[in-house]
């Protein structure tokens, strides 16, 4: 009888339990959707690989059949996923008010609790600030030569091997000239490979949440850890033997750091040279990347920027000098390229917000505490918008606005948030792309297919051959 009346329990305690995870409490009414199995939700569907430049089809089939907002959950956490401009464009208004940046635990885990990206108010715009120290435009002209010659420099050095895998060669070029900015890093007198720790790092970034040992996951979390020791022996050492003068972001952080009363603790810091590295090489790689392979698919946009760039050469009147600032403004078409380069890629496919409290929109009921997604690549690959979405088109970007973010347009992100390494990144892309040009031919040899999760994977294993014009 006993035995009886504990398994009903048992059996109802499951049901209603079951009935609660697929049935929310809403003071409203919830977008459609499901939220998949107990606990996992549908995060093995969503980690599935795509092969396609098209919208991710765990995205695109839910969309298909429950509309532009639903619901679902990923590692146990209910979440609402939006592909609506609409929607979108109201998060990143809200931020700060109805809305606040959020991502997963194992995000916080893998970039630091006091990572930039989980800091709010008066904390992320002191971040901010320093950031902009760094990359703000008066930096920027005065970089603009040093960036010519590194990648003047790696050119020439690719021109002379049989091919290069262009991916891993970037990242290394931007890697290097990043650390040297940010920390005074040398990669080739020092006795760590710093960016070794990073590859390390960013094999796991997007994978299953297991910390097991032998999982990319666990793999991720053990080139933090080796990253961040780096980073805080060199802090150490730097306080040990203060420099007279400013050299790098690292002095800069210092002295803020020794400051009476200062918000900055040493954590912060430490979190935010590390997402610093991280943000300004990967991105920025793959960003490259698929600029090339776009190049090699699309021989008259090739055309096309190489005119606009030999142009630059010829108006000069001593052809000896190096880019200017002026110059590099002028870049209309470079700058077409890049939007439409980032708007096929779509390096960063989901930009996550929390729920502060319930909000009412579109007949729908986001509660509070949800999390929200922000799908950037149903927004860039939307027909209604983009006319033959999947084609490659910098023509379509003209006498449209080339910077900052819309509601059709958030590679960058947007609202308060909008990357601050923005400019960092086009004038990077910009030059490079100036320098071989203008100097080199280029062929693929093998690779470049897309192979995508959703992380930051594209295009996969692109091998070139670079030769001097």
């Amino acid at each position: 009888m006993w035995v009886l009346l504990i398994g009903t329990t048992v059996v109802l305690s499951f049901t209603h339990w079951l009935y609660r995870w697929r049935n929310p409490k809403c003071n409203g009414k919830l977008p459609p959707g499901s939220m998949g199995f107990p606990l996992l939700g549908e995060t093995f569907q969503f980690f599935a690989p795509n092969t396609s430049s098209d919208v991710p089809p765990f995205i695109r089939n839910r969309v298909d059949r429950y509309g532009p907002i639903f619901r679902t959950s990923l590692v146990g956490r209910p979440l609402i996923v939006s592909t609506d401009p609409d929607f979108n464009h109201f998060i990143f208004q809200q931020e700060g008010h109805l809305f606040q940046s959020w991502y997963p635990s194992t995000f916080t885990q893998i970039f630091g609790r006091q990572n930039v990206g989980s800091l709010h108010g008066f904390m992320y715009k002191f971040l901010k600030n320093m950031v902009l120290h760094l990359v703000g435009p008066e930096n920027l002209r005065k970089m603009i030569s040093e960036v010519e010659a590194v990648a003047t420099t790696r050119l020439r050095q690719w021109s002379c091997l049989e091919s290069v895998e262009l991916k891993d060669e970037t990242a290394s070029m931007i890697f290097n000239l990043t650390a040297k900015k940010l920390i005074s890093y040398d990669s080739e007198n020092s006795e760590e490979n710093l960016r070794e720790n990073f590859v390390a790092f960013i094999q796991g970034l997007i994978s299953f949440p297991l910390n097991v040992f032998g999982t990319a996951y666990n793999k991720c979390l053990q080139g933090r850890r080796r990253a961040m020791r780096m980073l805080k022996n060199m802090l150490q050492e730097r306080r040990a033997n203060p420099r007279k003068e400013q050299t790098d972001f690292f002095d800069y952080v210092l002295e803020e750091l020794a400051k009476d009363g200062t918000v900055l603790t040493e954590e912060i810091a430490l979190d935010l040279m590390f997402v610093l590295l991280f943000a300004s090489f990967e991105t920025t790689s793959i960003a490259l990347t698929a600029a090339i392979k776009f190049l090699l698919n699309n021989p008259h946009v090739l055309e096309e920027l190489t005119c606009e760039h030999e142009g630059i050469l010829k108006a000069r009147e001593n052809p000896d000098c190096g880019l200017t600032w002026g110059e590099y403004k002028s870049m209309t078409f470079t700058f077409q390229f890049i939007n439409e380069t980032v708007r096929l890629a779509n390096i960063v496919p989901g930009i996550f917000r929390k729920a502060l409290r319930d909000i009412q929109f579109k007949g729908y009921t986001i509660p509070a505490g949800w999390s929200v997604m922000v799908c950037p690549p149903a927004v860039h690959l939307n027909p209604e918008k983009y006319v033959d979405p999947l084609a490659f088109n910098p023509w379509r970007w003209e006498k449209s606005e080339l910077n900052g973010a819309s509601k059709h347009f958030m590679a960058f992100g947007g609202g308060m948030r909008f990357c601050v390494g923005t400019d960092f990144t086009k004038l990077q892309m910009a030059v490079f792309l100036h320098c071989l040009v203008t100097k080199y031919r280029f062929k693929a040899i093998k690779g470049g297919n897309i192979v995508r999760t959703p992380g930051l994977q594209f295009p996969d294993g692109l091998h070139v051959q670079i030769m001097e014009k």
